[in-house]
């Protein structure tokens, strides 16, 4: 039996009730009253811009499972961590920090493999190695601000992302992929706006999940933009310890929300199938959860 199989689950919950709970709005994980993610103002993002998108189901899996859940965090130097000031002040720390916070009672580990200056025809290469030796349930891949820079082909990037998708998928892992950030340097290239469409298009084509950090910078800008301006090194480019950290708190409340639909999803399923004489087993109760590996 292949790996991909032996973590695969089949589909038994009742699907309209999936479906109408899953858009339904769900309270954040560790947030404020007010939905939003962070105690400092200038991190404050609307719970809107924090859906992932498609139930992360390996994820899920180990989360329901209480098994370990491993991170793979991919990507060029604001994944490395290029512009902060040490190795526990980059996103993928603090992601795993704010992950164990959210879910104390869950073993969570977050393996950095940025390398500063790639793009993703390098970062597939690395991929093809790294998804079967890290083994992980989801990999985070942070792409596009070099391709904008670069002025890469839009086609050459679409079709690498196809097939780093499909390499993450055949491994058995979610995918999140994670835009350009919104910095000058970014905003001075204008490839910037197709890439982060096609990257937006890309996700949704393939059926995978999507970090907005290009709107979600945004946001921080709009919101406070005198705060927004000291999230970027001097460097005009890359972010620092104080962005870095309010990313990864971002990206954790995604994570959890993600989590937390899929729970409250599968709980009223496993309510209306008792109410129909179904057993729990049959419904995602107190069976385990039934889930389909997106394809």
């Amino acid at each position: 039996m292949t790996r991909g199989a032996t973590r695969a689950f089949t589909a038994r919950a009742l699907g309209a009730a999936m479906v109408l709970l899953l858009s339904a709005a769900v309270p954040l994980a560790g947030s404020s009253s007010s939905g939003a993610y962070a105690a400092e103002p200038a991190c404050a993002t609307p719970p809107s811009l924090l859906s992932i998108g498609p139930t992360l189901t390996y994820v899920a899996a180990k989360l329901a499972k209480r098994e370990t859940l491993t991170i793979l965090a991919m990507g060029s130097s604001s994944t490395e961590g290029v512009g902060a000031s040490n190795l526990a002040a980059t996103y993928p720390s603090r992601l795993e920090a704010e992950l164990r916070q959210r879910f104390p009672d869950r073993n969570i580990r977050v393996i950095n493999r940025g390398k500063g200056g790639e793009d993703a025809p390098e970062e597939l290469v690395r991929l093809e190695r790294d998804v079967v030796v890290d083994d992980p349930d989801l990999v985070i891949w942070q792409i596009g601000t070099n391709a904008a820079l670069r002025k890469i082909d839009p086609a050459i990037e679409r079709d690498v992302l196809r097939r780093g998708i499909a390499v993450i998928k055949e491994s058995a892992a979610d995918v999140v992929l994670m835009d350009l950030q919104y910095a000058p340097g970014v905003l001075a290239s204008p490839a910037s706006a197709g890439m982060e469409k096609l990257i937006s298009e890309t996700a949704e084509r393939n059926r995978v999940g999507l970090f907005r950090r290009f709107e979600i910078m945004r946001h921080w800008s709009s919101a406070s933009p005198d705060a927004a301006s000291s999230a970027i090194s001097p460097d005009g480019l890359h972010m620092n310890d104080r962005s870095y950290a309010c990313l990864a708190a971002g990206l954790a409340d995604a994570i959890a929300r993600n989590w937390r639909q899929y729970e409250a999803a599968r709980a009223s399923a496993g309510a209306i199938a008792r109410l129909h004489g179904a057993p729990d087993s049959e419904a995602g109760g107190t069976g385990g959860p039934r889930l389909q590996p997106p394809t």
